[in-house]
């Protein structure tokens, strides 16, 4: 794969959530040892302040990219955690739902776009994270595109997951190309073969990445951000795994 195609990489911590519990420091230097550029994090764990979790990461050279909230947070918690991500350095803030009928994902699409407004008024780009019920049909479309119409795409850009797209029943790479400026951080997860599609390493399943990373690039993401949901593994033995292979495809920047 050509210079062109490389991209920072971050992780998710859902991947190691255990093991933070067990070892928040520990954890992260694992995480930065493997080589990884940026993390998506909330604000740190009792008795240890945001300054000191910032000179941790700068020490490591982790940089915090963005942080997952829930909706209570995003209502009534959001100068707080944006107040976060600006001394942290963070430029995102990513949110996923469950909608159970097409009335609900338009009541839902309508509260983002304000969510959306209240973080752009605050130089933040709120983005909506993907499961597979979003490739529900309602009315003979899938939730996910009617979320996509009925969002202002400039207050409301999203972080598409692969695996679950492909759990979806659609092709990441073909989707990720309906995203051109509107998928800043791209989820990469792979899926073992087989009717259980388990999640795998990059590069270890059946997930087209040459082309995944390829459409990434055409359509403007930043950062590719790896996330195992489970693993067959050592949680941190799957992260190296995924981060060698990428080296490998010659993706890591």
């Amino acid at each position: 794969m050509c210079e062109i195609m490389k991209f920072p990489v971050a992780v998710q911590p859902y991947t190691i959530r255990e093991e933070m519990k067990q070892d928040y420091l520990g954890s992260l230097e694992k995480v930065a040892e493997i080589g990884y550029h940026g993390i998506e994090l909330g604000p740190p764990p009792e008795g240890m302040t945001i300054g000191q979790q910032k000179g941790h990461l700068e020490r490591l050279g982790l940089q915090v990219i963005s942080a997952h909230a829930r909706i209570d947070v995003l209502t009534d918690g959001l100068d707080a955690l944006i107040d976060y991500l600006q001394e942290v350095g963070g430029g995102w803030i990513a949110h996923s739902s469950r909608f159970d009928s097409k009335q609900a994902v338009i009541e839902s699409a309508a509260l983002f776009n304000r969510i959306g407004e209240s973080c752009r008024q605050r130089g933040i780009q709120f983005l909506y994270h993907n499961h597979n019920w979003e490739f529900t049909r309602y009315d003979g479309e899938y939730a996910y595109d009617i979320l996509l119409r009925e969002t202002d795409p400039e207050l409301v850009k999203m972080e598409l997951d692969t695996y679950w797209v492909k759990r979806g029943g659609e092709d990441p790479a073909d989707y990720l190309r309906k995203l051109s400026n509107r998928c800043p951080l791209l989820h990469i997860k792979d899926m073992e073969p087989g009717e259980e599609q388990f999640f795998a390493e990059i590069g270890e399943g059946v997930l087209d990445f040459p082309d995944i990373v390829k459409a990434a690039k055409e359509i403007g993401t930043n950062w590719l951000v790896v996330e195992q949901d489970g693993s067959r593994r050592s949680p941190f033995e799957s992260l190296e795994i995924s981060f060698t292979n990428l080296r490998k495809m010659g993706v890591v920047e």
